[in-house]
C-alpha cells in the first residue's frame, strides 16, 4: 500500500466532507452478537464537537471529490480548480478498519461527488458498507449519503447495510436550486427520500410478523439544507424543513450556514458568510417544533419572515403574545407551559411531576433549574406575584437582555444552552 499517497487523499477528501454537518448517529441500535468489531449502542455514539458544533468522532470523508455537476455552492464543483482524488472501495474499508482498531473512530461518515452517474457512484457507496458488514464483520455506526437520482434498487440495498441514509436537498426551495445547479432536478432528491421512508415503513411492519427481517436504515434518514446561499427567508427554509419532517418520516433536517467557496455572481459576495447565530436560531426553531409543540406559523409567518437574532425563538413568540401571560405554574396546561421562556422540555416535566403533590413557589422553581431571568416575566406561582411595569414588549426584551450573561450577544455557545 502506498502510505504517502493514501495520506494524501484523506487530507483532500476528509477537508472536502467538512461542509456536510449532517452526521448524527443517534438512534441506532446494533448489537455486536458475532464477536466482529464495534456495536452501536441506542443512545448513539459518543462525539467529540468542535467549538462551532460539529461532529468529528466519525470517519468523515467523500469517496471522491470528482463530480460531474457544476453547483455554484459546492467547492467540488466541475469547474472549481481544486486537486481532485479518489478512493478505492478497499482503501476505504481498510482506513475504517485501521482507524477503529486505534480508537480514532466509531464509526463511518461516507459521502462522495458523483462520477459517471448516480447509479455508479451509489454502488461504490453500497460496496464500502457491504464490505464492512460482511466481510470485515463490523457492527459500528454506518452513515451512507443517497446520491440523489440512485435508483429504487440500490436505495433498498443501502439501508440493509447502513445505519442511517441522508440524501441532501441543499437548497431549500426548488427556484434556487434551479438557479445554483440547473443541472440536478429537484425530483432526484425526493425520489430517494420516498423510497426509505417506504422501505422503513415496510420492514418495520414485517419484523413484527417474521422476527428474522434484517433491520431497514435503523437510524432513519435525514437531510440537510444550506441557509444563505439563495437568498431564502428563515420562514422559507423552516416550512421546507416541517414538510421533509411530515412527508417523509425525517429523523433530522440539518442546517448549514452557507461558507464562500466559490466565486459566482449568483452567490453572496466572498467574504459574507452566514453568521453561525442564524445557524443556530433555526436549529433552536426545529427543536421547537419537533418536542415544544409549536406550529411553525406562530414563529414564522408574513409579519415575521426572519427569526430574531437577538433572543431566541421561544422568547421572541413569547413578546409578541403577551395577551398569554402570566400564567399560573401551578395551573397551566402542558402545552402552555412549554411556551415559557426559560423553561426547557425537563424542568416542564419536573413541574408537572411536583405539583401533583404541593403548589410550587420561586424558590422550588429555582431548585427546579428554570431560567428566572426569563421565566419570572410570564408566570405566578404560590408566592407574591412579580408584577411586570414594564409596558412594552420592547422594552422588556432590553430588560431580559440586561439580565443575562453578558456575553449573550457575543458568545456562540451561550446560545445552544437556552433550553
Amino acid at each position: 500500500m502506498d502510505y504517502e499517497r493514501i495520506k494524501e487523499k484523506l487530507s483532500i477528501l476528509a477537508d472536502a466532507a467538512k461542509y456536510d454537518v449532517s452526521c448524527s448517529s443517534s438512534g441506532s441500535k446494533r448489537k455486536n452478537t458475532t464477536k466482529g468489531l464495534g456495536d452501536s449502542s441506542g443512545m448513539g455514539i459518543c462525539h467529540s464537537y468542535t467549538e462551532d458544533g460539529r461532529c468529528v468522532s466519525l470517519l468523515k470523508i467523500l469517496l471522491t471529490n470528482h463530480c460531474i455537476f457544476d453547483c455554484a455552492y459546492c467547492v467540488t464543483r466541475k469547474s472549481n480548480d481544486i486537486k481532485r482524488a479518489a478512493f478505492k472501495v478497499q482503501e476505504v474499508v481498510d482506513l475504517t478498519i485501521n482507524f477503529y482498531r486505534r480508537n480514532y473512530i466509531e464509526g463511518l461518515f461516507l459521502s462522495s461527488g458523483i462520477f459517471k452517474d448516480a447509479d455508479y457512484t451509489m454502488e461504490r457507496l453500497i460496496q464500502v458498507a457491504k464490505k464492512l458488514r460482511l466481510e470485515e464483520n463490523f457492527n459500528g455506526y454506518i452513515h451512507l449519503k443517497s446520491i440523489p437520482g440512485a435508483s429504487d434498487e440500490l436505495m433498498r440495498e443501502a439501508g440493509l447495510y447502513a445505519d442511517r441514509l441522508s440524501v441532501n436537498i441543499e437548497i431549500p426551495t426548488k427556484s434556487g436550486l434551479k438557479l445554483l445547479a440547473p443541472d440536478k432536478k429537484h425530483e432526484d432528491f425526493i425520489k430517494p427520500m420516498e423510497k426509505v421512508k417506504n422501505e422503513i415503513i415496510q420492514y418495520k411492519q414485517e419484523s413484527k410478523l417474521i422476527r428474522s427481517t434484517p433491520k431497514y436504515a435503523p437510524a432513519g434518514q435525514s437531510t440537510q439544507m444550506i441557509v444563505g446561499a439563495s437568498g431564502e427567508s428563515d420562514r422559507d427554509i423552516m416550512y421546507s424543513a416541517t414538510f421533509f419532517y411530515k412527508k417523509y418520516n425525517m429523523k433530522r433536517v440539518y442546517y448549514s450556514g452557507y461558507v464562500p467557496v466559490t466565486n459566482d455572481s449568483r452567490l453572496p459576495a466572498m467574504g459574507s458568510q452566514v453568521p453561525l447565530l442564524r445557524e443556530n436560531r433555526l436549529y433552536q426553531t426545529d427543536w421547537l417544533l419537533r418536542f415544544y409543540e409549536f406550529d411553525v406559523r406562530e414563529l414564522l409567518n408574513e409579519d415575521n419572515l426572519n427569526l430574531d437574532l437577538e433572543v431566541d425563538p421561544k422568547l421572541s413568540w413569547a413578546l409578541r403574545n403577551r395577551h398569554l401571560f402570566p400564567v399560573d405554574i401551578n395551573r397551566v396546561e402542558k402545552r402552555l407551559l412549554l411556551r415559557v421562556p426559560g423553561i426547557g422540555l425537563k424542568s416542564v416535566n419536573k413541574i408537572l411531576h411536583a405539583r401533583k403533590f404541593r403548589k410550587l413557589n420561586w424558590e422550588h422553581l429555582k431548585n427546579i433549574g428554570i431560567a428566572m431571568n426569563r421565566a419570572k416575566y410570564f408566570i405566578t406561582c404560590d408566592s407574591r406575584d412579580f408584577e411586570v411595569k414594564e409596558p412594552s414588549s420592547e422594552y422588556l426584551k432590553n430588560v431580559i437582555l440586561g439580565t443575562s450573561s453578558g456575553k449573550f450577544r457575543k458568545d456562540i455557545s451561550s446560545q445552544l444552552s437556552l433550553f
